[in-house]
């Protein structure tokens, strides 16, 4: 069987939200899964020198317009969140600590997160906005609040962003399809189009 496609993403990332809404149903037209790996992009700010994508004079602006405007044509509901960016720690330690422990709540815990923030302009910070989305998917409350003090949670998203960031990994989403990377949600066709063909 082909090797899953990994698709990092910060859960602050509106472009990463779109990206969130298409990558799973490409991945089964080519009989690929998706390794779904948030990741915190603050991180690689720090190295790669920029800063949040609204804080750049005229880019800003435009971002905003685009990020409507590219979610009109995919179907998605979306509003740039009130408070924007934010944090995404505690949503994105509860995703591993489900990774390992309920893998079949991973991405509907991922997705709801995502829906929270981006089409319902509500918060995910601070930990027990996350916590309230992983307990409507069923999960105990004081076993989530647990996962997120636990060393092995936090050590475990230690290494996924270390591993992200040896990989290159400096926006998001990002989407590697054998090594081959992508960078952008604007790339998905160019996505599809390397699974049909094999690449070039």
């Amino acid at each position: 069987m082909a090797a899953p496609i990994d698709f990092y993403f910060d859960f602050s990332s509106p472009f990463g939200y779109l990206a969130s809404e298409r990558i799973d149903e490409i991945g089964k037209r080519h009989g690929r899964a998706v390794t779904w790996r948030p990741f915190l992009l603050g991180a690689t700010f720090k190295i790669v020198g920029t800063a949040p994508l609204l804080d750049y004079p005229m880019k800003g602006e435009y971002s905003k317009h685009d990020m409507m405007r590219s979610a009109r044509l995919l179907g998605v509901l979306f509003r740039l969140p009130s408070v924007f960016p934010t944090s995404s720690l505690s949503a994105c330690r509860i995703f591993y600590w489900l990774a390992d422990t309920r893998p079949d709540l991973a991405k509907p815990f991922a997705s709801a997160i995502y829906r929270r923030y981006f089409a319902d302009d509500k918060p995910i910070e601070p930990a027990e906005q996350a916590i309230e989305i992983a307990a409507s998917l069923g999960l105990d409350r004081a076993a989530v609040s647990a996962a997120l003090q636990d060393p092995a949670v936090k050590a475990r998203l230690k290494s996924e962003v270390d591993q992200g960031i040896a990989r290159g990994v400096f926006g998001s989403p990002f989407v590697f399809i054998d090594g081959e990377p992508f960078w952008g949600s604007d790339r998905l066709d160019q996505i599809e189009r390397w699974l049909e063909t094999g690449g070039w």
